[in-house]
């Protein structure tokens, strides 16, 4: 099943709906995706069946597609081999893939109030001059839980969408010396979309490890830069989630991206291994165009925020006088 939240003309709020061949019909009013990600992939079928006899299904074709959800926490991973030893070069200015990235599924934290949906528009930093996109799929977490087993993890996802990690790499570049991680170079958006595709919906596709078989390609202006197949992560979606609420927790409607994929799941990668920005970085009106096998298409186009305000300077501080305020 695939589930997606619009908008319309006749619509005071938006609304959650089935998605089918070209039709989408509207669940009832009042509910959000994160109410039917807590009620569980059961409960959504129940809700679609009784939709059916309730009102007709419109045309996608009339409706306006959203951010899939409101997340309750966004962490992406790096789970990609190939697209960490690209990166490094292209941002770190360093070789290889370090030790320490086979120990288990790395992820930091983003923006969950920077979500923007398909056919909008990407606000880039007016600072930034390489900008950059990251194709990933997501998991939706759909049950809370602490501390799970990678088996138990299984039992928590609800589904799976579409993700772009917008990235200014020029800004990122410098912030990653600091080694806390990404922060103004990320933060400013993240795409979801254009629906969730319900975990069953995808299972015959999992092969005997767990792995997602489904090839994913990343287009520029309709020229194809970037082509893997999802089962050369390193590690499963279920890994994920039972290593994020490892000694911690996990919640209904957190959304955990896969990390870029490799063979130019981004123009960074591209950049490391070639020694250059070639390809060139994004340009404004530049329309980049995901796609995911068994899940679907996603589009943005490239567009530049107001300039911000001039930030503050550091306050450099003379040890020696500060140990003078102390006594």
């Amino acid at each position: 099943m695939r589930l997606a939240t619009f908008t319309a003309p006749d619509l005071l709020t938006p609304r959650v709906g089935v998605v089918g061949d070209e039709t989408l019909l509207a669940l009832p009013e009042g509910l959000t995706m994160r109410d039917l990600v807590a009620a569980g992939i059961d409960a959504a079928i129940r809700l679609a069946e009784a939709a059916r006899g309730r009102e007709p299904a419109r045309p996608l074709s009339s409706v306006r597609l959203l951010a899939p959800l409101k997340p309750a926490s966004v962490r992406d991973f790096v789970a990609f081999e190939e697209h960490v030893d690209g990166i490094r070069r292209s941002v770190d200015g360093s070789a290889g893939v370090p030790d320490a990235w086979y120990d288990a599924p790395t992820f930091y934290f983003t923006n969950p109030h920077t979500i923007l949906g398909p056919d909008q528009d990407v606000p880039f930093p007016a600072a930034c001059r390489a900008r950059d996109f990251e194709l990933e799929v997501a998991v939706v977490v759909g049950a809370p839980g602490t501390s799970l087993s990678v088996d138990e993890a299984r039992n928590h996802v609800f589904g799976y969408t579409i993700m772009n990690d917008w990235s200014a790499r020029d800004l990122q570049s410098r912030e990653m010396q600091v080694r806390l991680g990404p922060t103004k170079g990320k933060d400013f958006a993240t795409t979801l979309g254009p629906w969730i595709v319900t975990a069953d919906e995808l299972d015959q596709r999992r092969d005997a490890a767990g792995f997602l078989d489904l090839w994913c390609t990343a287009e520029v202006n309709g020229v194809e830069v970037g082509r893997d197949l999802l089962a050369n992560a390193g590690w499963t979606f279920d890994a994920m989630i039972a290593y994020a609420s490892r000694d911690s927790r996990v919640e209904s409607g957190d959304v955990l991206g896969s990390g870029t994929v490799g063979n130019g799941g981004c123009l960074a990668e591209l950049w490391g291994r070639n020694g250059s920005q070639d390809p060139p970085p994004l340009q404004p009106g530049d329309l980049v165009t995901l796609t995911v096998e068994g899940i679907g298409a996603m589009s943005n186009r490239v567009a530049v925020a107001d300039p911000a305000p001039p930030g503050s300077d550091v306050r450099r501080r003379d040890p020696a006088a500060a140990r003078q305020v102390l006594r």
